[in-house]
């Protein structure tokens, strides 16, 4: 027996501001606002369009978070204190748990003739089980990103499955606390999706391109807004119908976290104790953060 496709509601429209960010790079901040500081178990989301020669984010530390960096346009390089370095390419993902501490640098990567570098990073909370594990990368390639074509490949709609299930499609992305993670793409005016959603999870959207309207609803969401869906025990998942063509939208869901965020920048704990603990390990240079001074990456221009 087929379940009743009920769509939820928007509960919240939040415009993402322009704001600096790193060094020199500028980013659409929506959640982590102070219009949307709090959304369990997301704790940011920056969409970085306008970063020009020698902007980027050089190194800084993260602890008790999963950041997830997914290029739309141009690429990112990116270098970290255990080691791992590479380039992140346009339609490629880096889900990375920083658990208990890492070092990271990323650098978009500018010049003449170079698509300039779009993109998202997300911030996730690890539960608390996970906050002190050790750090670990899920890396997706381009072409490993599966693609969902709801009405078929010569349809106009395509989900990128980063991670999650979509029409059948799955990531092999395992995150550490549920998590699923799309990309939209509606081709023509009037294009619709139905997307399963698991039963009280969180559930956003962030438009890039064009506009969108949910359920049966005729208002229309703008690009660079962030929408939060409602949560009613009777609705399976959301209806989102493009409004012009060449619509585009990440559509994240997560199960809500039972747990109190403590957060000071880049360290995500549970109590002010593990943050103030998180502050001493880095300062010291231990429990994850032993290369705190003494590395320094190639890429981040921090360098003697």
């Amino acid at each position: 027996m087929s379940v009743a496709r009920i769509s939820r509601n928007v509960v919240k429209k939040v415009f993402a501001v322009e704001q600096a960010e790193g060094q020199g790079a500028r980013v659409r901040r929506s959640i982590g606002s102070g219009a949307l500081r709090n959304l369990t178990p997301f704790l940011m989301l920056d969409h970085f369009r306008d970063v020009g020669s020698g902007a980027g984010f050089p190194d800084h530390p993260h602890r008790g978070q999963a950041t997830v960096t997914y290029m739309i346009q141009g690429s990112m390089n990116h270098e970290d204190s255990l080691g791992n370095k590479g380039s992140l390419l346009a339609g490629g993902v880096q889900w990375m748990c920083a658990g208990k501490g890492i070092i990271h640098a990323e650098m978009p990567v500018v010049g003449a003739g170079v698509p300039l570098p779009v993109g998202f990073q997300l911030w996730v909370d690890l539960p608390k089980q996970y906050k002190m594990v050790e750090p670990s990368y899920q890396d997706l390639s381009p072409e490993g990103v599966p693609v969902a074509y709801p009405e078929g490949p010569e349809g106009p709609v395509s989900v990128r499955v980063i991670s999650g299930k979509s029409h059948g499609v799955e990531s092999p992305v395992r995150p550490l606390g549920g998590c699923w993670y799309f990309h939209v793409k509606l081709d023509k005016k009037g294009s619709n999706i139905f997307q399963d959603i698991p039963a009280n999870w969180t559930t956003f959207a962030y438009i890039f391109k064009g506009r969108v309207a949910v359920g049966d609803t005729p208002t229309a969401y703008e690009s660079y807004h962030t929408i939060v869906f409602s949560n009613e025990p009777e609705a399976t998942g959301v209806s989102i119908t493009a409004e012009e063509d060449g619509t585009e939208l990440i559509l994240i869901a997560g199960e809500p976290l039972d747990q109190p965020v403590f957060q000071y920048g880049p360290f995500v704990m549970n109590t002010k104790q593990e943050v103030e603990k998180a502050l001493i390990d880095y300062r010291s240079g231990s429990n994850g953060f032993e290369k705190a001074h003494i590395w320094k990456s190639e890429i981040g221009g921090l360098r003697d």
